[in-house]
């Protein structure tokens, strides 16, 4: 009796551990579709599969949390779907996009954000494995923050070809030419940031989007109103903001140090 017990615990841990694995696999599998779309020019289908990743990589966490299925194996497929995700798939998009034209230089500039990318997900899995993670900032600009700023960009661009003004923020429609010309350094300020000890806010306690307070309410209806108003510009805004936002946040604790803080 006690070992069809042990069996049933082994059958329930180790489904504990493949539910959360299979958003975890889809969102490997998004990214790879996304470098095939890229290759193929579809770079619209490229990014909305990279939104799929987003999603897939909040529900594998979410999922995991639910049914308490946390594990080593977890953080390190994780990183591995993330990686291909965030890092290698962004990077191959928008050098086809975008960095192609500057002839030997885009591969360097194209593969250092990998490398960044690479080194900010192995920083973050050794923390995360030694309990060092803290619950409210991230260390560097996370791979999935950086990635979007680069989707966000190739859709509005995207849109800014497609001639639909009524779609459209005019200011992003000003900015967009200028951004694409200004890409490589962009690219270069995402990499560095990436493997920076800027703070960022990780919003794991969700208390800034509880509706049951007047900012919840205020922030959550205007995010909404935005994104059904201007998809594609809203994206490149909320993402542009989020990256400034640790350096805006850095220079408060340089100025106003907290005491929790390493």
């Amino acid at each position: 009796m006690s070992e069809k017990m042990n069996r049933l615990e082994e059958i329930k841990r180790k489904g504990t551990v493949v539910l959360p694995s299979m958003f975890t696999l889809t969102n490997m599998a998004f990214g790879f579709f996304s470098v095939l779309a890229s290759s193929n020019k579809e770079y619209l289908n490229a990014c909305y599969f990279l939104i799929g990743s987003y999603f897939m990589d909040v529900m594998d966490g979410r999922v995991a949390r639910l049914v308490h299925g946390e594990s080593r194996f977890g953080i390190e497929f994780d990183s591995f779907a993330d990686f291909m995700s965030f890092c290698v798939a962004p990077a191959y998009m928008i050098h086809n996009f975008a960095l192609k034209e500057y002839g030997f230089w885009a591969y360097p500039l194209s593969f250092f954000y990998v490398l960044c990318g690479a080194l900010r997900l192995a920083r973050f899995n050794l923390k995360s494995l030694d309990g060092e993670n803290s619950k409210k900032f991230f260390q560097g600009l996370p791979t999935p923050a950086a990635a979007g700023i680069i989707i966000s960009f190739v859709l509005s661009y995207l849109l800014l070809e497609a001639d639909d003004p009524s779609r459209n923020i005019a200011i992003i429609n000003k900015s967009v030419p200028y951004l694409y010309a200004f890409f490589p350094f962009i690219l270069i300020g995402l990499s560095l940031l990436m493997v920076s000890s800027v703070p960022y806010a990780a919003f794991k306690s969700g208390n800034m989007f509880r509706l049951k307070s007047i900012s919840g309410v205020i922030i959550s209806v205007s995010v909404i109103a935005m994104i059904i108003a201007f998809p594609q510009n809203s994206l490149l805004i909320f993402f542009s903001v989020y990256a400034l936002s640790g350096i805006v946040l850095l220079i408060y604790f340089s100025i106003f140090p907290r005491k929790d803080q390493e």
